[in-house]
């Protein structure tokens, strides 16, 4: 079991947590073809902000010791995470994960719907650890996210297939793919430490209004980023003409200029020359509308709308500042 003191609470202290929690994560051994795309899929890493989100929470409202009846549903959330980045990448036909070959292309399509199918499983089975008393809660609030993540990304493909999309409806789709388990993150870890139903729901507003910023900023990032940054290659969404945050608003704005966006759109993109034309031709037309100013402003909004449920807790100030310097570092490369 691993413990940490909690009393004397940093973000140092959590991160620690993190670190030493996925360093020993174990899956079953055999059938080896099963189990080391698991293995292969956590030890390529990643941001663990899901994880990292829960034990902050449960910190804020326990002292003591980080034991399994919350290092487990912590872990479980970036399993399940990592769970849809192996069946997101089949559907996206993507080669690429985190700099490194994508399961799929590592293995087989076969062996990657397998073994995201066993990782899914194995995050209900991480769950289940979550102290007797609060279990059904757990299990509700997990299986109702987990659920509407695939909804949010059925949303994300039956977009592929318009032209363009209402901001209303990108808004739903990013709130359900990317925001849900972030904010069921933040009300896992309180709900475990035993903190009252109306901090708990706080905590999930807090959660699902940073989630949605932090979607549209790796959104604005993947246009307007610094690639040493962002950790890929820019431009990534304007060649696979991904409805993101900012092509959804160019299209709304774009009024006149309709006819000239669709024509960048439609450039090929079969050479790398011809991939830097495309994503040069359209991010002028996005600087011409001013979308990425307004992205940064909308990611600057919903930052409010979660500061100011972090307000509503009320909290001790040293306890308020974790979650706003969590917030801080999720989003404020674009802010």
């Amino acid at each position: 079991m691993l413990t940490l003191n909690t009393r004397m609470m940093t973000e140092k202290n959590i991160e620690k947590a993190v670190k030493d929690l996925f360093e020993g994560l174990e899956f079953t051994r055999e059938p080896e073809g099963l189990y080391d795309p698991l293995r292969y899929m956590i030890s390529i890493g990643g941001k663990r902000i899901r994880p990292h989100l829960c034990l902050l929470t449960y910190a804020i409202y326990k002292d003591g010791a980080f034991d399994e009846s919350i290092l487990q549903p912590a872990a479980a959330l970036e399993v399940f995470h990592s769970f849809t980045l192996i069946h997101d990448d089949i559907m996206d036909k993507a080669d690429i994960r985190r700099g490194v070959p994508t399961v799929y292309r590592k293995w087989n399509e076969n062996t990657a719907i397998l073994s995201g199918d066993v990782m899914s499983i194995d995050s209900y089975k991480r769950i289940a650890k979550a102290p007797v008393e609060v279990l059904p809660q757990a299990l509700e609030l997990f299986s109702t996210t987990a659920a509407q993540v695939c909804d949010g990304q059925q949303f994300d493909m039956d977009f592929e297939d318009l032209e363009c999309v209402p901001m209303s409806d990108y808004m739903k789709m990013i709130g359900l793919k990317t925001a849900v388990l972030i904010a069921c993150s933040a009300k896992l870890g309180a709900l475990i430490a035993g903190a009252s139903a109306e901090d708990c729901d706080r905590l999930y507003s807090f959660g699902h209004s940073l989630g949605l910023a932090f979607q549209i900023a790796d959104d604005w990032l993947d246009t307007y980023g610094d690639p040493a940054v962002f950790g890929k290659a820019i431009g990534g969404d304007i060649v696979n003409n991904k409805k993101s945050w900012l092509m959804t608003r160019a299209f709304e704005k774009a009024g006149d200029m309709k006819g000239n966006l669709l024509a960048a759109m439609a450039m090929p993109v079969e050479t790398t020359e011809q991939k830097d034309a495309k994503i040069q031709a359209v991010k002028a037309i996005y600087d011409t509308l001013e979308v990425g100013e307004e992205a940064k402003q909308e990611i600057i909004r919903l930052n409010d709308m979660a500061m100011n449920c972090i307000t509503e807790l009320g909290l001790e100030p040293e306890k308020a500042a974790l979650l706003e310097n969590y917030a801080k570092k999720l989003i404020g490369r674009a802010k």
